[in-house]
């Protein structure tokens, strides 16, 4: 009798975020290296790519129709996926699983750095870039779907938290992320000082209590991007956590032993 495949894998990306793609002879992808090492265990893949600033109900529509459409295509109908999910990724999969109908097609749910009770960094946002300085009157005018701000606040989760329960049958699991600030990439040194101040320890973006969200599976050493394998902070003076795709394939390894996923 043949072995079972193993099961498929969504890798779902999160705000400003993008699929694997090809520039030239060059394959890019949102999940660096932690794509290559799950492939290589032998789970079949599928990568969305959703409207990078949208809506959380936006994003989790286009997130549906890719897993239906690719699971037809590759002849995985039938199949039970997981679905892991970094950033706002996370909110767009429970939303599709409670919503849209999607508890039979999903077995499983890891979000990375997801920020289940909000950001008070999209707090910080909303009320300085878009509100004092009138941000969305531009994106207005040029015709852009910015909505991931608003969704993103700490009311506007708390209000998605009390109207998106957890799907029966569906197991949701989490891994949260932190790092001092010294420590993380340039491009989050403000926006760390400001979600430490509010929400204490934190990636960058998204804090530690805030990412946490039904069995979570522990805290990385890493920050907002590299929990997706883009390490762009220094670590030459202190232990590093190095390559991040070991971490996801340990993730998998617990949900084996939970019998959520075929190994």
């Amino acid at each position: 009798m043949a072995e079972p495949t193993p099961t498929p894998i969504v890798l779902h990306h999160g705000l400003f975020g993008f699929g694997n793609f090809k520039l030239g002879p060059v394959a890019v992808s949102y999940f660096r290296g932690v794509d290559r090492a799950l492939a290589e265990r032998g789970h079949p893949l599928i990568v969305p790519r959703v409207h990078p600033t949208g809506s959380i109900e936006r994003r989790a529509g286009r997130l549906k129709a890719v897993i239906e459409r690719e699971s037809a295509a590759r002849g995985l109908d039938g199949r039970r996926v997981v679905v892991v999910a970094h950033s706002m990724g996370g909110l767009d999969a429970r939303h599709m699983v409670t919503h849209l109908g999607m508890a039979r097609r999903v077995a499983a749910i890891v979000t990375v750095s997801t920020p289940h009770r909000g950001s008070s960094y999209a707090d910080w946002c909303l009320t300085h870039l878009c509100e004092r300085l009138g941000a969305f009157k531009v994106t207005d005018l040029l015709g852009l779907d910015v909505s991931a701000v608003n969704d993103l606040t700490r009311d506007a989760c708390a209000r998605f938290n009390a109207a998106t329960p957890d799907a029966a049958g569906v197991r949701y699991y989490s891994v949260a992320a932190a790092r001092p600030r010294h420590r993380v990439a340039p491009v989050f040194y403000h926006s760390h000082g400001v979600v430490t101040a509010n929400e204490g320890e934190n990636d960058g973006l998204v804090s530690v209590a805030s990412a946490q969200w039904g069995e979570c599976l522990g805290t990385w050493a890493a920050d907002h991007l590299h929990v997706i394998g883009r390490r762009l902070a220094p670590e030459l003076l202190e232990p590093v956590t190095g390559d991040i795709a070991p971490y996801y394939l340990r993730a998998m390894d617990r949900l084996a032993a939970d019998g959520v996923v075929e190994p």
